[in-house]
Order: structure tokens, then sequence, then C-alpha cells
């Protein structure tokens, strides 16, 4: 097949993580790959006070962000300016997907020769700072939908009426995350530690895991804190003393992060997937998590505990609870993570994906049949 996916500007985010690594798999099985990206969207009013509330000044335009695509060999155009992308910015393909819900308007007003219209749902974009309407108007647009997670199935179903939906989840990457040193088993730490992303995005609720740590730490006064983050803290979401902090680290260094904690905390208050459960678990870190995204899924088998959203003293409850196992308890919830994360992986993400787009195509081709058939009947 020929493939385009449509993105918004390149970067190292998780989700574009997913899709770098589909355009990589999807490419070794001999389908034809292009990719189309607008640059970064100039500073926000909001971004640009809170760079001045940090002490950063006041930010110019942005610069090409490092990418996951960076190192994959795969034609890509990137648009001069930030604009709707039409097509005179496409080739013709066998399918065309959208990736964000901007996208997923302009990938609407194509013409049927760009492709079989998909919208791959890796959130559930309705963020205060969007135009609401509009997000929520992409999920009735007749376009076939792939989610990454059953939350969002279920979103397109129960809200939108939209049962056709192909759910196919990320994976994990073993060759990048994986139990040091490799062969062994994990054990605790000698100082009991916990991890997290930082992040000054409100739904990743950072402010939930920060208030959790300062609580369980009063119980256990040797609790220590490992973060990683994409930049400098910032005054207003301050990280505690004698944290272990890094950010914009390495892959090899997220590896590292995961392995020297005994458990990782996800207190997002709202998530597409939630990929650094998987990250974490793959590395043999049970997690402790809120209810978002696959949480649920993920951690119902025993390699995590699920607490109550928005309530850091449950999930401060529950890192006590997990620093206190014996070795032989933490080793249990250790292996039951690397047993969930074995369970499924690149491969089983790369065939279902494949699947969901072969569909696309189908449906694509049985609609305009039918309006063929009824043009001609008139």
């Amino acid at each position: 097949m020929k493939i385009t996916f449509v993105l918004p500007y390149l970067c190292a985010t998780g989700g574009m993580r997913v899709l770098a690594t589909y355009t990589k798999l999807l490419q070794q099985r001999g389908h034809q790959l292009f990719i189309v990206s607008t640059p970064a969207p100039p500073p926000t009013l909001m971004q640009k006070c809170r760079s001045l509330l940090a002490g950063q000044g006041w930010p110019s335009a942005r610069k090409k962000d490092p990418s996951h695509f960076d190192n994959i060999d795969v034609e890509c155009r990137v648009l001069n300016k930030f604009r709707p992308i039409t097509d005179r910015d496409l080739p013709d393909a066998d399918a065309i997907v959208a990736t964000w819900w901007e996208t997923a308007e302009w990938v609407a007003k194509v013409s049927p020769n760009k492709g079989a219209k998909v919208y791959f749902l890796q959130h559930y974009e309705n963020f205060s700072y969007l135009p609401k309407g509009r997000v929520e108007a992409t999920w009735s647009l007749p376009m076939h939908k792939i989610a990454v997670s059953q939350w969002l199935a279920d979103i397109a179903a129960n809200q939108y009426g939209d049962r056709n939906v192909s759910l196919v989840p990320p994976s994990v990457d073993n060759e990048q995350f994986y139990v040091e040193p490799q062969g062994q088993q994990r054990t605790k730490q000698p100082v009991p530690t916990v991890g997290m992303y930082y992040t000054i995005t409100p739904w990743k609720g950072c402010d939930i895991a920060l208030e959790a740590f300062a609580l369980a730490a009063k119980k256990i006064p040797n609790l220590r804190l490992v973060a990683f983050g994409t930049g400098d803290p910032v005054t207003y979401l301050p990280l505690p003393a004698n944290v272990e902090y890094e950010g914009a680290p390495t892959q090899d260094k997220l590896r590292e992060f995961y392995n020297k904690c005994d458990v990782w905390l996800f207190a997002s208050r709202s998530e597409g997937f939630g990929l650094p459960i998987l990250e974490a678990m793959a590395c043999g870190t049970p997690v402790i998590g809120t209810p978002a995204g696959a949480a649920p899924q993920l951690l119902a088998s025993g390699g995590g505990i699920l607490v109550n959203p928005e309530d850091p003293a449950d999930m401060a409850r529950a890192i006590e609870k997990v620093c206190h196992l014996s070795q032989a308890q933490w080793q249990a919830m250790s292996d039951a993570a690397l047993k969930e994360i074995a369970a499924y992986t690149w491969e089983d993400a790369v065939d279902l994906f494949e699947a969901a787009l072969y569909q696309a195509v189908e449906r694509q081709d049985r609609s305009t049949d039918k309006t063929e058939k009824s043009a001609n009947r008139q």
C-alpha cells in the first residue's frame, strides 16, 4: 500500500514515537510511506506568559525540535509555514492517516484519490485551551478510526455512535527498555525510590504525583525521588529538595531512570494510552497509576496498583505499600509487570494497524461502488 501520515509538527513526544515506529515497521513490510507535517506553530500567548513567569524571557519563534523521525529513512515533507494541508501537498495513496484533531479537519477535505481516510486516535483532545466544538466534530467525520485504548474506542461508540473502530494498542521497544543488567532479575533499591515524569501540562497530573510523594515521604523518611522531563523545572511547580532530575534525557537515560525505581508514578487526569506505563513495566518496575488511558487494563494482572483519580492520599498509601513489600513480594509484582509486557509485541501491534488500514480501504471501495450504482440508477 501507499500510505500517507499527516502529522502536526515533528517532535519527540510519546505519540510521535508510536507513529515513527509504525512508519519503520510498515516500510519493512513493503509498504510505501510518505510523511507530511507542519512546522512548529508559533508560541501561543499563554506559552509566552508562562515563559515570562518561569524567568525564561519572551520566546521567539520555535526552532526545529528533535524528533523520533530523525533517524528514519522515509520521504518527509515539512510545510514552509503553519497552514492547513491540502491536495497539492499530498501524493495519491491508498490510505491517508490523520493523527491529531486539526489534521483530521484537513484530511476530511482532501480528494478521495489521496487515499481512504483514517483517523488515528491517541487522545481525546477536548482540552480547555482548544476549540471544543471543532475537536468534538472531528469524531463524527466519516473516517475509519483506529484507537490506541479501549477508553477511546468507548468514547467513539458511546458519545459519537461509531462502533466500527479498530482497537490497536501500541507496544514497547524491548531493545530500548529492559531490565538492567540484562539477563538478571530486578531487586528492590537499597534506598526506597519513586520515579515520575515531570511536566507542567495540567492533565498529566504532575502536581498529584508530587503531593503523593510528599505525603509518603512523611511516613518513609529516606524516600527518594527521581524524575525526568522535557526541560527545566518551573517555580510554580517545584520539585522537592534532593530530587535527581534530568530534562530531555536520552533514550538510554530513560531506561536508567526506570531501572533505578521501586515504583513508577502515573498520575494522569486524562491520557490516550500512557506509554510510560509500558516503558516502566518493560524495565521490571511496578506502576502506581490512576485509571486513565490503558492503565486499568495494563495493571489488572498485578504489575502495579490502580488508585483513585485526583487522590494524592490514595497514591501515597500505594507508595507506602510497595515500599514496605518484602523482596519476594516486590519481585512477584515486578515479574507480573514483565509478563504483561511480554504478552504483546510491536509485531502484534503492526499486524492490527495494517489490518485496520486494509479495512479502511475496503470501506472506501464499498462506499464508492454504492455511490456509482446509485448514480447509474438515476
